[in-house]
C-alpha cells in the first residue's frame, strides 16, 4: 500500500483540484458498510473496478475540483502476478455485454445503464464506459459517471468523473496518462 501512495498525486500536481489531495485507503475488510451484489452478475466486475475489489492492495483519491462540483477520483489497485490481466480481462467482457442492471449503494436502490466509450490508447490495455442513473422525479438530469480503467503491469488504475444533467464530463485525460506512466515506470526494471 506504501507503493501506491507514493505513486499517487500530491499536492501541487493536480492544478485543477482544490487541495490538499489526501491519498485514502480502504477501511479494515469487515468494517465498513457492504451492499449485496448487483442483480446482473455479468456487470459486478465494473461495479468491483471502481473499489478495488479483489486486489492485493489499493488506495484512492478523490478529487475536488475547481471548475466541477461533481467532482471525480481514482483507485490504483495492485494485484499479485496474473491477477492483473485475470481481473482485466473480466471487466473487459462485462463492459462488453453489460447493458444495465439494478443495484443498492449509499443513497439507496439504484437503476444504472451502462454505455461502453472509446477507450484511451494507454497502458497495457484500456475500457471506458458511462455509468448513467436518473435521478428521479425530485432532481431533474441523470447521474452520469464516466469510468475509465487501465492496467499496466500488475496495477489496474480506475479513474471517475460524475456530471450531473446533460453535460458528459471526462476525467482530465493528462492526469489518466500521468498516473499510467508513473504506474509503467514504477514496474519497470
Amino acid at each position: 500500500m506504501a507503493q501506491l501512495k507514493n505513486l499517487a498525486f500530491k499536492d501541487g500536481e493536480v492544478p485543477q483540484a482544490h487541495e490538499p489531495i489526501e491519498v485514502q485507503e480502504p477501511m479494515p475488510e469487515g468494517s465498513g458498510r457492504t451492499f449485496p451484489p448487483v442483480s446482473d452478475p455479468s456487470c459486478q466486475p465494473i461495479v468491483d473496478a471502481t473499489s478495488g475489489k479483489g486486489s492485493f492492495a489499493h488506495v484512492f483519491q478523490i478529487f475536488n475540483w475547481k471548475k466541477n462540483i461533481m467532482g471525480g477520483g481514482s483507485t490504483l489497485a495492485s494485484y499479485e502476478d496474473g491477477r492483473a490481466e485475470q481481473r482485466f480481462a473480466e471487466i473487459k467482457q462485462a463492459v462488453g455485454i453489460c447493458r444495465s442492471y439494478e443495484g443498492e449503494g449509499w443513497v439507496g436502490k439504484y437503476k444504472a445503464t451502462v454505455k461502453a466509450e472509446a477507450a484511451p490508447q494507454l497502458g497495457d490495455e484500456a475500457v471506458a464506459f458511462r455509468g448513467i442513473i436518473p435521478m428521479g422525479p425530485d432532481q431533474p438530469g441523470d447521474r452520469n459517471e464516466q469510468f475509465i480503467v487501465v492496467r499496466t503491469g500488475n496495477t489496474i488504475a480506475t479513474f471517475h468523473e460524475l456530471s450531473i444533467g446533460t453535460e458528459n464530463l471526462s476525467f482530465p485525460a493528462e492526469l489518466v496518462r500521468r498516473q499510467v506512466e508513473r504506474l509503467w515506470k514504477a514496474q519497470r526494471p
